[in-house]
């Protein structure tokens, strides 16, 4: 059940602020699985997003990826949970409506979303294209609006987003087997290097904390002119739960896409 704020917002756009209450800024009804705490059981919930404001693109997710990360929050691992918690950040789909002032996008278009889908885009990181260390950069779900409404993910049948963090989808891509290109993931232990073949060799061992939204674009963008695909496990959305057992256990030959078009439904 959506809870009205009790106090309004100032929004700015184009240098003009306007007020609304939470309630009106997020009139969509939208419905997704979440989990409603540490057990990280995911069931059936219903939601608001905003109206698509004049910089925003609405999308109808079709698929969403399952990430470990999603795995780790809905078990609140990291101490860092906030529930009801709609995981997703790996999602993509049609485009349904775009704001007044939206110049990237149309309706129809393919798209997705990653991690994040908002920054303050003034800071040195923003103006570097590297968003992802925004000291105020949000989270696709588990973040708070500026709003004070929580981020809910892409285990859902809808999705609005700032058109700054909205990937376009290459028409070449199927859009259920390209969600992230996976390099190499975060080890749970502290890692132990000997220094001197650093030294000696003048090597440098470095992490990055996903990637920029430019940096994501290129991405898609490579994998859609080579045709690099990868090998997916398409499962329904009431499969959702097993799978996380299984994503646990390491039982994972590929890659989890959740089927949310054709099995996402309002009970």
């Amino acid at each position: 059940m959506l809870v009205e704020l009790e106090v309004s917002t100032v929004f700015v756009a184009d240098r003009q602020s306007y007020r609304v209450s939470a309630r009106e800024e997020h009139p969509v009804k939208a419905i997704g699985w979440a989990a409603r705490d540490e057990s990280g059981v995911l069931s059936p919930f219903k939601f608001s997003r905003r109206a698509t404001g004049i910089k925003d693109v609405t999308f109808k997710v079709l698929y969403c990826g399952i990430c470990h990360t999603d795995l780790h929050f809905i078990k609140n691992d990291w101490g860092m949970s906030k529930y009801p918690l709609v995981p997703g950040h790996e999602a993509v789909g049609i485009v349904t409506e775009v704001g007044s002032k939206v110049q990237k996008f149309k309706v129809g278009d393919k798209v997705g979303v990653g991690c994040m889908v908002g920054a303050c885009h003034s800071c040195n990181n923003c103006a570097r294209n590297l968003e992802n260390y925004c000291p105020k950069m949000l989270l696709t779900y588990n973040s708070t609006y500026y709003d004070g409404t929580p981020t809910y993910g892409g285990y859902s049948d809808i999705m609005v987003a700032n058109e700054h963090f909205v990937i376009r989808w290459p028409d070449n891509l199927p859009l259920d087997c390209d969600g992230k290109l996976v390099l190499v993931g975060a080890p749970g232990k502290p890692l132990e290097l000997p220094v001197f073949p650093l030294l000696s060799g003048r090597k440098i061992v470095a992490g990055s904390a996903i990637g920029g939204i430019k940096e994501t674009q290129d991405m898609i963008d490579l994998v859609a002119k080579y045709k690099i695909t990868a090998d997916v496990e398409v499962i329904p959305i009431d499969y959702v739960n097993r799978a996380m057992e299984r994503l646990a256990k390491s039982d994972v030959k590929y890659r989890f896409v959740i089927d949310i078009g054709k099995t996402l439904k309002d009970a």
